[in-house]
Formats: C-alpha cells, structure tokens, sequence
C-alpha cells in the first residue's frame, strides 16, 4: 500500500492541476471568464457549473396538451381502416361518424348488424361495441385511451425536450405533471419569445392528395394557403405521408430563394415512392400545421428518399422550419395554463448562503483534522481542498445543474470526505499501539481499513444511483453531487493523502523518527 511508482505520482499530480484548471472558472467573474476565453487558447477550461432555476431564477412553465384531437385523429384513421373492411365484405355503410368517444357507423342494412360487429372488432378490439338498431356505436375503452395519453405526454415531452435544446438552453426541468399536463423550468431564461415561437407550433407536416375538382367530397378537407389564407384547397383528410418518418431537415437555397430540404427514413421513402408513382401528373399539397405550404404537381416517381419543401421563406423563417422538423413534431397542440418568472434575487440567497455553510463546514473540518492528527490531519486537509476543486472540475466538465439540494450535497460529501481518512488514521493508531514499527503500522492501517472504505462509499453511492433513478428535478440534482462527491473522495483520500504520507515518510529526516505526527 505504501509503494508509489512514478508514474502514479505523475498522474496524481496531474489530476489534481487538472481539477484545479476545470474547477478555476467557477471563481471568476463573467468578465474574467470572458478575458480567459479571449485570450487564452481555446482548449483552456471555460466551462462553468450550471445554477438551477431556485438559484438563477427563469422561466416556470405548465402547458397541457390536447388529448382530444389525438383521440379524434385516431377515431378517424380507425374507422377509414373498418370502413374499408366493411366493403371488402360487401357490407354498405354510411360515413362513419367519429368523436372523443369511439365510432358510429350506420350500416344501410339491419341484416348486416352481426356480421359488421364481428368485422369491427377484429378490425379494432379496443372499442366497447353497442347496436342502436342498424348503427354500430363502439366506445374507446378506458385501457385504449389511457395508453393514447401516456404515448402523447411522452413524446410530447421528448420534443419539447429536443427542441430547447436545439436552442443552446441548458439543463432544462421538463418533466409530467398530472395526467396531461408537462412542467417546463428553464433556468436564466429571460425572453420568452423565442420559447414561445418554438412551442406554440406543432410543426406537424404532412402530405395530402389534392381532390380533382370535388371541394366538399367524402374524407375531405378544406386548408387556406400560406400565401394567400383567402385561398383554400381541397385535400383528402387522411394524409399519406407524415412528418415522424422524416429523419432529418435542413435549410439551403434553390435559385437564390430559401427552402428547407429533407430526407425520409426507409418506410417513408417506399411509401413517398408508391404514392408519387401511382399519382404522376396529381398535385400533391404539403401540409404544416393544417397550412398548405405548396401543392407542387408530381411530375415523377420521387423514389430517391430526399424531398424539399418551397415556398415564400425568409432565411429566418427557412431555418426555423428546418428546426422544427429536426426536433420532430408535436403529436398535439400544448396549450400554457401557467407561468411565472422566477427572479434571480431568491436565487442569490441561496447562493450566498450555501456559499457561507460551505465555507463555515470546510474551516471548521480543517481545524478539527489539524488538531485532532497534526501533520497527517494537514495533509487529508490538502487532499480535502483538492476535493472540492475535483468536484467542481466534474460538475463543469458535465454542465451538470447545481441546485439548493445540490449546494447541500456538496456541503454534506465535505463532511464525508474525511470519513476515509479518519478511519486510516485511526487504525494506524492502533497499529502503533500494538507495537508494530511505523512502516508497518501505516501500511497495515491503509491495507485493514481499505475494506471498510469501500463498503461505505458503495452503499451510499447505491443510495444516489437510486435516488438519480427515481428521483426527479433538484432530488436528481442532489444525486449527482453525492455521487461526484464520493467518487473525488475515494480518491483524494487513497491517492492524494496516501501520496503525502510515503512522500513524507520516505524523507531520511522524518525515517529516523521513532514516533508519527499522528
């Protein structure tokens, strides 16, 4: 336990000049920091901890979605599949009619009330069927509706995600509340406008078949142009193309004029192909937000897997587009039922407390360590300092979020970083007692008292993996500096003071000596 080879020690000495590096700009002002970046190298660590919303103060937001149109677009594409169904079997229908709470279909004749029953079923298990004479009323059952919810909180909540990040904003709180409902905290986050443009669209793109002439025909709808809303189009309402199979999207120029180019995966390439091939000469309108784009017309199989869409873009509005279709599409409208801005001053409190209990923590564990082991307590002093910065150096290199239950597990793992040392010191006492010599005695006491180490350090560090797993907003927070914090600790105190001691007992001056600083 005592041998150290060069190598080691070059490492050592290196981890810690690193941590101090990566941990330096979290004491410098925003304008030293910025002089830092101007004029030193760029590889040089700029990269500060993020503060959490409780202590940067932004933007607190709760948007619900409308579950409703989800349920409705489903209720439509389930009773086009059944109407189909019906007329391979040779039952006729009326047009199904469709709501938030299933399907009713009209068949033209009661004899065929079984047999449509049996065919609706199969067709969607999910409905409660009913006959009101010769209509067939299916009823979306409680299981069918509730994983309807789940999926568009879900993927709600993962676009949502993806395009804030799309935007440079850091570490985001964006999580369920409730049954339809999202929370959304973004810390620092002052102007709400771009927030609001890049939410309060679906972006939900897809491509309809332009109907011939007839404006008001059977599973059709009427959308205004986006040049001109006075002008409306008439499109079939099940769209043959949808925004989700789209993998990525870019803005580039055609002639001069913005427009933003796309690729589909493969079954949206296949699909894009069949449906271009079998209506050459057709127009074809793209859809975004129930806003024709353009409705080109298909002069040819587009089988190649890349499109584009034009338009009066601006550079601006090209980009934005692009973005959108990037991050993905909303599978429904989020609508705002509360927000509030948060202001920093609260912030600054918790800061400047935190900063006090950390500061009052370390002197007092300082002086206690001094006092209580003399020399060696000095030197699990220095290796606690080299803690903090490894903790810190971490938390920036990880842009982690630090909030008012992180400053509490950085002041708690302070705490617990001397836990490793207090227990070496204390065996090599005993060690000593027992009359061992003192190269003995030193490594024997770090040789017995490394098990203990261990045990400890990873029943608490299972304790903040769970508490990560399960835990959600500042508890995650808390999570990650107790788990930095006992991963710096393990280290400073086997590598770093251990370091110390063989230097120190490897000196002829302090190798003559018959009884340790301890």
């Amino acid at each position: 336990m005592l041998q150290f080879s060069r190598t080691k020690i070059y490492m050592i000495i290196l981890t810690c000049v690193l941590a101090v590096l990566f941990a330096l700009p979290n004491m410098m002002s925003a304008s030293q920091r910025a002089w830092v970046n101007e004029s030193l190298p760029s590889w040089f660590p700029s990269k500060t901890v993020n503060l959490g919303l409780d202590l940067r103060g932004g933007v607190h937001r709760v948007m619900e979605a409308d579950i409703d149109s989800v349920v409705i677009e489903r209720a439509d594409d389930l009773a086009a599949l059944i109407r189909s169904d019906l007329r391979k079997e040779k039952v006729e229908t009326l047009r199904p009619v469709t709501s938030v709470e299933g399907i009713r279909i009209a068949l033209r004749q009661s004899g065929d009330v079984e047999k449509a029953r049996k065919i609706m079923f199969k067709a969607a298990p999910n409905l409660v069927l009913n006959a009101d004479g010769n209509t067939l009323i299916g009823t979306f059952d409680d299981a069918f509706l509730k994983d309807i919810t789940d999926k568009t909180i879900a993927q709600s909540i993962e676009i949502v995600r993806r395009r804030i990040d799309e935007t440079g904003t850091r570490e985001p709180i964006i999580q369920k509340q409730g049954e339809r409902r999202i929370l959304i905290q973004i810390p620092g986050l002052e102007d709400t406008s771009e927030l609001d443009e890049i939410l309060g669209k679906t972006a939900k793109l897809s491509f309809h078949l332009v109907n011939g002439g007839t404006r008001h025909a059977a599973g059709s709808k009427l959308l205004p142009m986006a040049e001109n809303p006075a002008e409306e189009i008439s499109v079939q309402r099940r769209a043959m193309l949808t925004g989700d199979m789209l993998t990525n999207a870019q803005a580039a120029f055609q002639d001069g004029q913005p427009i933003v180019t796309f690729r589909l995966n493969g079954l949206g390439a296949r699909k894009f192909c069949k449906v271009t091939s079998d209506n050459s000469g057709n127009p074809f309108a793209i859809v975004l937000d129930d806003i024709v784009l353009s409705a080109p017309r298909i002069n040819e199989p587009i089988c190649g897997g890349s499109a584009q869409i034009t338009g009066n873009f601006s550079v601006e509005e090209a980009s934005q587009l692009a973005l959108l279709l990037r991050a993905g599409a909303l599978p429904t409208e989020l609508y705002v039922v509360e927000e509030r801005s948060v202001g920093p001053s609260l912030g600054a409190d918790s800061v400047e407390a935190g900063k006090k209990a950390s500061i009052v923590g370390l002197i007092l564990i300082l002086v206690f360590m001094a006092v209580a082991y003399g020399t060696f307590g000095v030197f699990a002093d220095i290796a606690l300092i080299v803690n903090m910065a490894l903790i810190f150096a971490v938390l920036s290199g990880l842009q982690a979020t630090l909030t008012l239950p992180g400053i509490a597990g950085i002041v708690l793992t302070i705490g617990m970083a001397v836990d490793a040392n207090v227990l070496i010191f204390e065996r090599i006492r005993e060690e000593l007692r027992s009359g061992k010599a003192i190269m003995a005695a030193v490594d024997s006491g770090y040789s017995r008292a490394m098990t203990t180490i261990v045990d400890s350090n990873v029943t608490t560090l299972i304790a903040a993996v769970l508490l990560f797993a399960f835990g959600t907003g500042p508890v995650k927070g808390f999570a990650v500096t107790l788990a930095v914090g006992i991963m710096t600790s393990f280290f400073s105190a086997i590598m770093v003071t251990r370091l110390f001691v063989v230097l120190w007992l490897k000196n002829k001056k302090n190798a003559k000596r018959k009884e340790l600083p301890i």
